[in-house]
Parts: structure tokens; C-alpha cells; sequence
């Protein structure tokens, strides 16, 4: 069965990233959101980039204004009943998560898939609260979704092999790589990650370099476009700080434990880039 009608739960930074991609590859796209005001606010995200999208000559007004009439925006878990796939991207809480699968399984057809956006809990606890674990798959989009190619794709012990190809095909589709991935908290990318990023911390803490001198030696000594600090402030301080409790929790080592200063930071309120400081100033250019 080909994916022609894409649901999309959840429309802030990550939802409205993934309807932005898929109606821009043609497909119908509803996002659903828990109230008007959030629903708008993301519908606001996604014409904010295409705006610039046009402004830069990526695309003309013409293909915008299609792009926008692929998009429909609800409130109601109904309105999702003939997708055939639904892209859940909603905070990264589990009994959330567990609840909302729980009322779009009610609605859903018995065909669509079921994705979770998730980046560090497992996707069987998800699956399993759904009748249809089969057709359940992690798909874990990276930020800023319309300009990052990768997606990790994740399989369970139940996924079956019809629903992986449809995905595969979907992930192409939007111009997007899918990588598979074992169901482990983390998955590929964030495993390898978050202990290099709470390594970095740990270092500030030791006393082994400044902020801006860790951060030049990793872009300069090892070519990476951001040092492990302003990486941090851009995914922001109280997100790393929750994933690494959740894989701590799943793996119970050491490099996956926040380090004091991350935990102190984020009960401080600097989050990063979002709240406007973090291991730097964002309050001004």
C-alpha cells in the first residue's frame, strides 16, 4: 500500500517541520494540535519557512501557496482517519505519548502506520499501547527538519516487513536518508552524541579549557561546523539534560549521567539559544 495522506500529531518545532517536508513532496498533510493557539502558532513556523524559502529563490510564491493548500490543520483526532501514516512528534513524555496512541488507534484505519518521532525512548513501550504494533516504526527526524537529510529509522522486534518498505519509500519520497536502527534509547545518532556533548561539560567543569576554547579546539581540531557548547545551546540544555536521564535510566553508565553543572543550568533556566542564554549569551547578536 503506497503512503498518500500523512498525519502529523504535534505542530511545534519538529511537527511542523515534518508537515512542512511532506506536503513540500506532494503529500496531503494534516497536523493535529491539543488547541487553536498551538495550532496556529505552528501553522505560523511552517509559512515563516517557506517565506524565507521564496525570499531566498528556493521556491516561487506560486509553489508556496501549493504547499500551504496541502496543509490542514485540526484539533481533533478524527480528522486523522484516513491517513496512512501519522507522525506522532509531541513532547517526549511517555504516559503523553501512551495516551495519544491510545485515542488515534481508535480513529485510524486498520492500514495506517504509526511513527513516532521520539529521539530517546524506546519505540516497542510505544507500540505496544496501539492494536497495531506491526505496523509501528520509530521515525527520528533531526532539527531544522526541512534542511537535515537524515532520519534514523527504527524497527521493533514486531515491525513487519511491508510496513519498513512503505517507510523507506515515504523517507525518499520527502528527500530524506533513512539509516536503520536497532530499538535501543538513543538509537545511532544520540547514543554517540549525548556522551561526547555531557563529556564536553565534564571537561568545562575539570578545568581542561574554556567554553569558547573546547568549542574552537573540537572545529578546528576535528572539523565539526559547531563546538559540543554552542551544539548544546542549539538543541538546548534542558532537552540533552532530559534524554540523558532517560538513556542513564536505560543503560546505568557513567557517560550517560548529566554531569552537576548541566542539572544546575537547566533548574537556573538557561536552556540555551530558546531561553536566551545558556553557555552563551543569545539575549543579543
Amino acid at each position: 500500500m503506497a503512503i498518500r495522506k500523512v498525519g502529523v500529531l504535534g505542530c511545534g518545532l519538529m511537527g511542523s517541520g515534518i508537515a512542512e517536508v511532506a506536503a513540500k513532496a506532494g503529500f496531503d498533510t494534516v497536523v493535529r494540535e491539543v488547541s487553536e493557539a498551538l495550532l496556529e502558532k505552528g501553522m505560523g513556523k511552517i509559512r515563516g519557512s517557506l517565506g524565507k524559502a521564496v525570499e531566498k529563490g528556493k521556491m516561487t510564491a506560486e509553489e508556496r501557496d501549493a504547499v500551504l493548500g496541502r496543509i490542514h490543520g485540526t484539533t481533533s483526532f478524527e480528522a486523522l482517519a484516513d491517513c496512512d501514516l501519522v507522525v506522532e512528534a509531541i513532547v517526549e513524555n511517555l504516559d503523553e505519548k501512551k495516551a495519544t496512541y491510545a485515542a488515534l488507534d481508535k480513529v485510524a484505519k486498520p492500514t495506517a502506520i504509526f511513527a513516532s518521532n521520539t529521539s530517546s525512548l524506546t519505540v516497542t513501550q510505544l507500540a505496544m499501547a496501539t492494536s497495531r504494533p506491526a505496523r509501528f516504526v520509530g521515525l527520528h527526524f533531526f532539527n531544522p527538519v526541512p534542511v537535515m537529510k537524515l532520519v534514523e529509522v527504527v524497527r521493533t522486534l514486531l515491525t513487519e516487513d511491508a510496513a519498513l518498505a512503505e517507510i523507506d519509500e515515504f523517507c525518499r519520497a520527502i528527500g530524506k536518508t533513512p539509516v536503520a536502527c536497532k530499538d535501543n534509547s538513543g538509537f545511532i545518532v544520540n547514543r554517540l552524541l549525548v556522551p561526547y556533548l555531557l563529556d564536553a561539560i565534564r571537561a568545562l567543569e575539570e578545568g581542561v579549557g574554556s567554553v569558547a576554547d573546547i568549542d574552537e579546539g573540537m572545529k578546528l581540531g576535528c572539523g565539526y561546523p559547531m563546538g559540543p557548547f554552542q551544539l548544546l545551546d542549539f538543541v538546548g540544555l534542558d532537552t540533552t539534560y532530559f534524554i540523558a536521564n532517560i538513556m542513564f535510566e536505560e543503560y546505568r553508565e557513567k557517560r550517560f549521567a548529566p554531569p552537576p553543572l548541566l542539572k544546575q543550568m537547566v533548574q537556573a533556566g538557561r536552556f540555551g539559544k530558546k531561553s536566551g542564554r545558556g553557555f552563551y549569551d543569545h539575549s543579543k547578536k
